[in-house]
C-alpha cells in the first residue's frame, strides 16, 4: 500500500485564480481553517489572461450606468439563458468587489478627477471596465494573493486533486499528488470549493494553458453533481494566428475598446454587416459614426456617436470571423487582421503596455507599426457545474464551486470583463457557503479506507499496463475531433459522428500507459488528465447535439434560429449507471420586478 501525507482542513479550495484566492480569503477571515490547492504554482492562473478589465457599474465615466444595466447587458448578452439570480447578484455586488480590491492594494488606471477608469467593452452599453492597462488579471491575482498569503492561508503548489470524497451523501475529503515527485496526499476537508477554472486543452486552438483539463466539471462529476450548459464554449475572436510562435496567444478586447478595426483581405470593415438585427440600432451606422466614437474616446470626451461594430459580442464577432476566412476574405494565415496602429503609437503603449511587450518579445510584431493578423480561439465555457445562486453550493452537500468551473452566472455567452468580476463575486460567496455550512454541520464526516486505496489503484494504473497507448495520441486525437466536429458551427451529422468517435476515444483513454516514475513524469499526468477531459467533451457534444437552435455561443448550421422553446431551460448532465444521462431542466422564473428591467430601453451610446 503507498503511503500517503495527510493534512486537514475545515475548507479545502481546489483551485488558486481569482475565484479560488477570493474564497479562501472570505472563508479565512470568517474563522474556519482553509486550505488551498493549486495545480501549477501560485501566481500562475487564467485570471492574469484577463486583461482588458473588470466590468462594475461604478458609474464614474457614463453617470447613466446602473447595475440594472449591468443585469440587463448580462442577460441579454447570455441570450437570457442565465441563471437571473446569479447575474442580479453579479451586477449588484461587483462595484463593492472592485472598491474591496482597492482597498486591499490594486492599483488601477483613474479618470482626471482620481476615480477608478472604466473603459467600453462589447455588449455592455456604458464604460464599466475597470482596467489597470491591459494588465487587470495580473493586478487582481497579485493582490488577492498577498491578502491571502498574510491571512496565513496554507498552501499547496503543483498538486493535482484526482478524487473527492464522500461519507453518505456529504464531502469529507480529497485526494491527489504532487507533480514533482508523485507524492500521494490525503486532505481531510468537511467542504471543498472548486475553483479550477475551464476545458481548453481538449480544443486545438487555445488561449488556455496546460492546466486547463476541467479538473473541477470533472470532479463534480463523478461526486454526484451536474453540469449544465456544456453546449456553450465561447471562442475568443481575436486570437493571434500568426506568427506560429504566439498562435493561440489572446489579443484582449481592450484593443477593441481602445478603438482597434477589424478588416478582411479586402481591407473591408466588414463587421458592419454581420450585427444582429435585434441589437444593429445600438451600434454605429456607417464607419464614419464609428470613427466619430473612437476619436471621443481617446480624446476622452463624451459623443451621441453609437459605439463601433467590432463592440459587438463576442460569439458574433467570432462566427463574422470565421465566415470572412470561410469565404475567402481573410489574411494569408487563416485570420483576418485587427489594427490599432493608425493611433498614436505613444498613446497604444501606454493603454496597452501588455500587448505591445508581449508581441515584440514574442514574435517581434509590433501592434503600433501594422496590423495583427487574428482569429477565433476557444477560450472560455460558459458551462460547468450547477450551484446554488446564494451560496455556490452545488446538489452535493459541502461542495461549492466558483468562477469558470461553475455554471448558469453567463447564460449562451459570456460578456467580456464579466469573468472577473464573477470571479470575485461568486468567489466571495462561495467562501462564506463553505465557511457557513462547516459552522453549522452536526457530526464529523469520515473517509472510507476504501475510497483511499481505489484512488490510488486509479493512478499506478497507468504504470501497470504492460500493453497501452500512448497518452498524447489520445489527446491529439481528441483535439482533433472536438475542433472538427464540435468547434464554431455545428451541425447533427458532424456531432453524431463527435459523440461516436468521443466513444471510442473513452475506451483508449482507459488503455493510455505511463513509463519510467513518477518524478517529473508528464506522460503520467496526462493519463489522469484524459479522464477529466473525456468527461467534459463528451459532455460538450452531447449537450450541442441535444440543443436544436442556435444560441449565443452555440451554433447549429440545420438550426440557424434561436427558438422561444429553448429560451427556459438549461441542458444539464449528469452521471448514472448507464453513463452520461442527459436532460434539460427549467431555468428559475424570474421576477416580475426584473422583468420590468426589459421593458426600458436606454441611449446605447458612451
Amino acid at each position: 500500500m503507498s503511503q500517503y501525507e495527510i493534512k486537514e482542513h475545515d475548507v479545502l479550495v481546489i483551485g488558486a485564480g481569482g475565484a479560488g484566492l477570493r474564497a479562501a480569503i472570505e472563508a479565512s477571515s470568517l474563522g474556519v481553517n482553509v486550505g488551498l490547492v493549486c495545480k501549477s504554482l501560485l501566481g500562475k492562473a487564467h485570471t492574469v489572461m484577463a486583461e482588458g478589465g473588470v466590468a462594475a457599474a461604478l458609474a464614474n465615466v457614463d453617470a447613466q450606468d446602473g447595475w440594472q444595466t449591468h443585469f440587463r447587458d448580462t442577460m441579454n448578452g447570455g441570450k437570457m439563458l442565465n441563471n437571473w439570480r446569479m447575474a442580479q447578484l453579479h451586477a449588484q455586488e461587483a462595484p463593492e468587489r472592485v472598491k474591496e480590491l482597492e482597498r486591499w492594494g490594486a492599483v488601477f488606471d483613474r479618470t482626471k478627477d482620481g476615480k477608478i477608469l472604466q473603459r467600453a467593452f462589447g455588449g455592455h452599453t456604458w464604460k464599466r471596465l475597470c482596467h489597470v492597462g491591459d494588465r487587470t488579471g495580473l493586478e487582481m491575482i497579485r493582490t488577492l494573493q498577498d491578502r491571502g498569503v498574510h491571512q496565513g492561508i496554507e498552501v499547496y503548489m503543483e498538486c493535482t486533486i484526482t478524487k473527492l470524497f464522500k461519507d453518505g451523501d456529504r464531502i469529507c475529503g480529497a485526494f491527489g499528488y504532487y507533480r514533482e515527485d508523485g507524492r500521494y496526499i490525503l486532505f481531510k476537508a468537511k467542504a471543498i470549493v472548486l475553483a479550477t477554472g475551464g476545458v481548453g486543452k481538449s480544443f486545438t486552438v487555445t488561449s488556455n494553458s496546460w492546466e486547463y483539463t476541467g479538473d473541477g466539471h470533472a470532479l463534480a462529476y463523478d461526486t454526484g453533481a451536474d453540469l449544465i450548459d456544456m453546449e456553450f464554449v465561447q471562442f475568443h475572436p481575436t486570437g493571434m494566428v500568426w506568427p506560429p510562435g504566439v498562435r493561440g496567444i489572446l489579443v484582449t478586447e481592450g484593443v477593441r475598446g481602445e478603438g482597434g478595426i477589424l478588416r478582411n483581405s479586402l481591407g473591408e470593415r466588414f463587421m458592419f454587416k454581420y450585427l444582429p438585427e435585434a441589437t444593429r440600432n445600438d451600434y454605429a451606422a456607417n464607419e464614419e459614426e464609428a470613427i466619430k466614437w473612437t476619436n471621443a474616446a481617446v480624446a476622452g470626451e463624451k459623443t451621441d456617436a453609437r459605439r463601433p461594430p467590432e463592440l459587438s459580442t463576442r460569439d458574433n464577432v467570432a462566427r463574422a470571423i470565421y465566415t470572412e476566412v470561410k469565404e475567402g476574405r481573410g489574411s494569408p494565415h487563416g485570420g483576418v487582421f485587427l489594427d490599432i496602429s493608425y493611433q498614436d503609437s505613444e498613446r497604444v503603449k501606454k493603454k496597452l503596455p501588455s500587448m505591445y511587450h508581449q508581441f515584440k518579445d514574442l514574435a517581434d510584431v509590433d501592434i503600433t507599426a501594422g496590423p495583427m493578423e487574428v482569429g477565433p480561439t476557444m477560450h472560455y465555457i460558459m458551462g460547468g457545474v450547477r450551484v446554488e445562486a446564494d451560496t455556490c453550493m452545488t446538489r452535493v452537500p459541502g461542495l461549492f464551486a466558483a468562477g469558470e468551473c461553475s455554471g448558469g452566472m453567463h447564460g449562451a455567452n459570456r460578456l467580456g470583463g464579466n469573468s472577473l468580476s464573477d470571479l470575485i463575486v461568486f468567489g466571495q460567496r462561495a467562501g462564506a457557503g463553505a465557511a457557513s455550512y462547516v459552522k453549522n454541520l452536526t457530526g464529523h464526516p469520515e473517509i472510507d479506507k476504501g475510497q483511499i486505496e481505489e484512488a490510488i489503484e486509479e493512478m499506478e494504473a497507468p504504470f501497470k499496463r504492460s500493453e497501452g497507448v500512448n497518452p498524447y495520441d489520445v489527446a491529439k486525437e481528441l483535439n482533433k475531433v472536438m475542433s472538427t466536429y464540435v468547434g464554431i458551427f455545428r451541425e447533427e451529422g458532424d456531432l453524431k459522428t463527435g459523440v461516436a468517435k468521443l466513444e471510442e476515444l473513452k475506451e483508449m483513454a482507459k488503455k493510455a500507459k505511463a513509463t519510467g516514475t513518477k518524478s517529473y513524469n508528464p506522460g503520467w499526468h496526462l493519463c489522469r488528465d484524459l479522464h477529466n477531459m473525456m468527461i467534459c467533451s463528451e459532455a460538450i457534444a452531447r449537450s450541442a447535439l441535444s440543443r436544436k437552435e442556435s444560441r449565443g455561443a452555440h451554433s447549429r448550421l440545420d438550426y440557424p434560429n434561436t427558438e422561444s422553446e429553448w429560451s427556459t431551460c438549461n441542458t444539464a448532465v449528469e452521471r448514472s449507471e448507464g453513463g452520461m444521462k442527459l436532460e434539460h431542466t427549467p431555468l428559475p422564473e424570474m421576477p416580475s420586478e426584473l422583468k420590468e428591467l426589459f421593458k426600458k430601453k436606454e441611449p446605447s451610446h458612451a
